[in-house]
């Protein structure tokens, strides 16, 4: 998937309907064209991700992430790993408290019950996940996840 392709295809697209009018509104169309291309490229990176998130929320395991590579984002799905071990001299012992919008703790309590543990479990496992060093492997060492500006 090629965001400049899309990028181009607005563009092209802005063009021809403002060709339909005189000289100076196709040139202040392609001057808009212009400057909307990084907002276009930036808007459909937050549609992907808005999307990989949610197909993430329908899936029983594994989740959806938006990995960008030589400036082309692509979707790609992520098995779960094993859970990670609680270290035995890591009891919980450390309380946190988390003010979330209503939206996020329905997903987070449903994220949960998919993998049929409780919200601080799930919560928990992730963290472990997110903060472990990833080893390298393959050439996906060399690829961001994320979003990225051009």
């Amino acid at each position: 998937m090629q965001i400049e392709g899309y990028v181009q295809a607005l563009r092209e697209d802005l063009v021809r309907i403002a060709a339909v009018g005189d000289e100076s509104t196709a040139r202040a169309a392609e001057l808009i064209a212009v400057a909307l291309e990084s907002s276009v490229g930036r808007r459909l990176q937050e549609a992907l991700g808005e999307a990989a998130l949610e197909l993430s929320s329908q899936l029983d395991s594994g989740r959806i992430e938006v990995r960008v590579a030589g400036g082309d984002p692509e979707l790609v799905y992520i098995a779960d790993e094993e859970a990670p071990a609680e270290p035995a001299d890591e009891a919980f012992t450390a309380r946190i408290t988390l003010r979330l919008p209503e939206s996020l703790k329905n997903r987070l309590e449903a994220a949960a019950s998919v993998h049929g543990v409780s919200v601080n479990t799930w919560l928990v496992q992730v963290l472990i996940r997110t903060l472990e060093p990833r080893s390298p492997s393959g050439g996906s060492s060399r690829r961001l996840t994320g979003y990225g500006r051009s």
